[in-house]
C-alpha cells in the first residue's frame, strides 16, 4: 500500500488519514515535513526549536485531522497549524504579549555579522520582532495576502500591513547595510 500511496494524490491521503490509515498521515509527514521545518525555521530564527515545532506541529495534525473539512486545503490547514504552534511558543517564551500587537523587547536592528561579516537573510530575520517575523514569513516567503495573514494569526488587517511594510522596510536596511560593507 505504501508504494501507491506516493503515487496518491494529496487529497486521496488525506482522505484515507482522516479514516485513521496511519501510512496515509506518515505520507502526508513525508510530503510536507521540509516545508513545514523550513517555515517554522523562518518563523522562530533557530534550527532545533524550528524542528520541535514542527514535530509537534504533526502531532496536532494528526490529533485533529478529523476537524479538515475538505482535503483539498491540507497545505494551508497544516500551515495554519504550524502558525499556531510558533505562537503558541512565541507566548511561553514571552515574545508576544497577549494583544500581539506590542512587543516585549525591540531587537537591535543591525544583526551581529557572521565571522566573514556577511549578512544573510536569517540573520535580518532575526532582527525584526517576532510578530514582525512572522508577517513579513508568511508574507514573502509563504506567499499569503495581507488577509489571509490576519486571518491566520488573529491580528487586525491594518496590523499585518504594518508589521509586513515595516518589517520589509528593516530587512531591506540590513540587507544593504551588508552589501556595503563587501
Amino acid at each position: 500500500m505504501a508504494a501507491r500511496l506516493d503515487k496518491a494524490a494529496e487529497s486521496a491521503v488525506v482522505v484515507l488519514a482522516r479514516a485513521g490509515d496511519a501510512a496515509a498521515f506518515r505520507e502526508l509527514v513525508l510530503r510536507r515535513q521540509v516545508w513545514v521545518r523550513d517555515l517554522l525555521r523562518r518563523l522562530c530564527g533557530d534550527r532545533a526549536l524550528g524542528e520541535d515545532l514542527a514535530q509537534e506541529t504533526f502531532v496536532q495534525a494528526w490529533k485533529s485531522l478529523g476537524a479538515l473539512k475538505s482535503p483539498g486545503v491540507f497545505g494551508p490547514w497544516l500551515r495554519q497549524i504550524a502558525v499556531n504552534v510558533w505562537r503558541q511558543e512565541a507566548r511561553k517564551r514571552r515574545l508576544i504579549l497577549a494583544d500581539e500587537d506590542e512587543i516585549l523587547a525591540e531587537p537591535d536592528p543591525r544583526p551581529a555579522a557572521a565571522a566573514d561579516d556577511r549578512l544573510d537573510l536569517t540573520a535580518a530575520l532575526a532582527a525584526l520582532s517576532p510578530v514582525q517575523r512572522m508577517c513579513v514569513v508568511l508574507s514573502y516567503a509563504e506567499g499569503m495576502t495581507h488577509g489571509e495573514i490576519a486571518l491566520a494569526t488573529g491580528l487586525p488587517l491594518g496590523t499585518v500591513k504594518s508589521h509586513v511594510k515595516r518589517g520589509g522596510d528593516k530587512l531591506k536596511t540590513i540587507l544593504a547595510i551588508g552589501e556595503r560593507d563587501d
